[in-house]
């Protein structure tokens, strides 16, 4: 098969190019907008690109910072048939490092992150905007290395202080402060398309959530696909004031299914689709996917950075590719 493969400084590239494909068998895993991995991971990225921004503006530069160790902590909640309310709140734990100055000049480290952590929950779950508890533990402290031999202060303790972006050394010579390996395989199957494609369809802006107040956006899927088959377990959350009775949350779970339904039939035509919807619900004794704020971030579920969803990224294998994720739907 052919292979181009090439040195870029002391990087090795190698690309596969005409690949045989994967065997048709795949699985893929999916979480949705709301949930509390997919939250952490956005909201980290949201938080970089804050900073960066200010210090390019400020200084012309990006300066060192690293917010991808973030955390979120489940607050608690009250819910009831046509109500609810935040009975705790979200802690965000803001973990990681980030220069608090150049040259002098102060940058206002907490003052943007702040910001954006408010900003970021007032449109993704505007009822958890209000009970947040937003902890800082942001630290400048020099990377190892700086060692001590004499009165000069090493160049690494200006890591996270530098006196100008000249002490910034990646400026004039490519370099790395750590190893790591990328893969990555395209195009996506039908299925894989066809997950990424429902799980948005519930969990973010679509004629569905659009005309379906009550739908969460906390939605996760797990699904087999064997070129013929499609079995798909999936979970989707109800908003509490939205609903007025149990009758009625059982009556938009089949919405849920029959959208479903129509989907496949659109996106994976001739194939046979099974789903299954909330597997955990006992709705004879109200045990149910119905949540206040659409996520399971209000009742104690954590997010954790590298545990959700990336900008374009999911859980998949196919084939030969085979390796599980974390644990399936609820």
């Amino acid at each position: 098969m052919p292979r181009t493969s090439t040195i870029i400084g002391n990087s090795h590239l190698v690309i596969d190019t005409a690949m045989a494909s994967p065997d048709v068998t795949a699985i893929v895993e999916r979480k949705g907008l709301g949930h509390p991995d997919t939250l952490a991971d956005h909201l980290a990225e949201r938080l970089s690109r804050a900073y960066s921004h200010h210090t390019v503006a400020r200084f012309g530069a990006v300066l060192h910072h690293n917010f991808d160790k973030l955390a979120l902590l489940g607050g608690a909640s009250e819910v009831r048939y046509g109500a609810g309310r935040m009975t705790a709140p979200v802690r965000v734990l803001v973990n990681g490092r980030a220069a608090p100055m150049c040259g002098g000049e102060r940058i206002p480290v907490e003052e943007i992150v702040e910001a954006e952590v408010r900003a970021f929950f007032a449109e993704r779950l505007p009822e958890v905007s209000d009970h947040l508890d937003i902890v800082f533990n942001i630290t400048s402290n020099s990377s190892p290395g700086a060692v001590l031999t004499g009165d000069e202060v090493p160049d690494r303790t200006r890591w996270f202080s530098p006196r100008s972006i000249e002490d910034l050394r990646e400026r004039r010579v490519r370099l790395s402060n750590d190893t790591s390996l990328g893969t990555g395989w395209a195009p996506e199957n039908v299925f894989e398309s066809f997950v990424r494609e429902l799980v948005n369809h519930f969990s973010g802006e679509s004629e569905f959530t659009r005309t379906h107040a009550w739908c969460g956006s906390d939605v996760k899927l797990m699904g087999f696909w064997d070129g013929e088959q499609a079995d798909v377990v999936l979970c989707v959350p109800q908003k509490s004031r939205f609903v007025a009775s149990r009758a009625e949350y059982v009556r938009n779970a089949e919405s849920v299914l029959a959208e479903c339904h129509r989907l496949a039939a659109l996106q994976l035509p001739g194939a046979e689709a099974r789903f299954r919807l909330n597997a955990r619900d006992v709705p004879e004794k109200d045990e149910l996917y119905l949540t206040y704020t659409g996520s399971s971030i209000e009742s104690g579920d954590e997010g954790v950075v590298g545990r959700g969803n990336r900008v374009n990224s999911y859980p998949s294998v196919a084939g030969a590719r085979l390796t599980m994720s974390d644990s399936g739907p609820r």
